[in-house]
């Protein structure tokens, strides 16, 4: 069976940049990759989402790349925000980025032996040491600021104020997916619905900047029936870590769901 009619029977897709993706992923192996920033030393159900989509698609032959945000991290994506991220040390963003890079190992199989294996990729290694003339020059000139400001994570900022900094945040994650493409092959980028401006700049630039198509597919996000984001207590996030949120607490909030949630589970 075709993963993508898997993905689809377990209600997974939101949004494809392509109709092809479907027979792509059904008649080769494909390099995908999603991006996690590392604000927290642990990943939450939001999280958990993504790593069983990749999951199911690293079981169908393809290859997973995750890439862990310690680049932009030091930034912050604000997707989904109506407020500025609060802004974290380098020491920070480096024990959240290898905390994170523990954990996310024990969802999928890393073993050099197999064609397929995931791997776990830092965008550090080419944002940090970035000449900032050479990119406006060679990224910022096949971005429009009228596009860009249509996309509506940053349309839902412009009333309470977005930085110039946050600004800068599509452009580097669509520099992260040429980076990806060049160096691995990565033809594809996965992400929930609220990253679908950001990867549809990764995939316009590939194809200005290598004239080679590449694709994008996001996710829906777990939401209650009211809109409002799943995974949340009084007490904060549900965290995977169990030192963070008991396995009580874990089951317990599942337990909870309110009927009218309960199939989106």
């Amino acid at each position: 069976m075709n993963v993508y009619d898997v993905l689809t029977e377990r209600g997974f897709i939101k949004q494809v940049s392509h109709p092809e993706i479907r027979d792509i992923l059904g008649s080769q192996s494909v390099t995908f990759y999603t991006g996690y920033d590392p604000t927290a030393d642990s990943c939450h159900v939001g999280h958990f989402l993504q790593l069983m989509a990749m999951s199911h698609l690293q079981k169908a032959g393809h290859k997973p790349l995750i890439l862990v945000g310690g680049g932009t991290g030091a930034i912050g994506d604000p997707s989904g925000r109506n407020d500025m991220r609060v802004m974290m040390t380098k020491d920070t963003v480096a024990h959240n980025t290898q905390a994170l890079k523990n954990q996310m190992a024990r969802f999928l199989d890393f073993s050099e032996a197999l064609p397929n294996n995931a791997e776990m990729v830092d965008n550090a290694d080419w944002l940090l040491g970035l000449n900032y003339i050479d990119f406006l020059r060679e990224i910022g000139v096949h971005f429009s600021v009228n596009r860009m400001l249509s996309a509506e994570c940053y349309k839902s900022r412009l009333a309470g104020g977005l930085t110039f900094l946050e600004f800068n945040y599509m452009l580097m994650q669509s520099y992260d997916f040429l980076k990806l493409n060049q160096l691995y092959g990565c033809q594809m980028e996965l992400g929930g619905n609220d990253q679908w401006s950001n990867i549809l700049g990764g995939v316009d630039l590939i194809r200005r900047k290598e004239q080679k198509p590449a694709y994008g597919l996001t996710f829906k996000l777990l939401t209650t029936s009211e809109g409002i984001k799943m995974g949340k207590t009084m007490k904060g996030a549900v965290w995977l870590d169990p030192n963070k949120t008991s396995p009580f607490e874990f089951y317990q909030y599942w337990r909870n769901v309110s009927d009218a949630d309960v199939m989106k589970c």
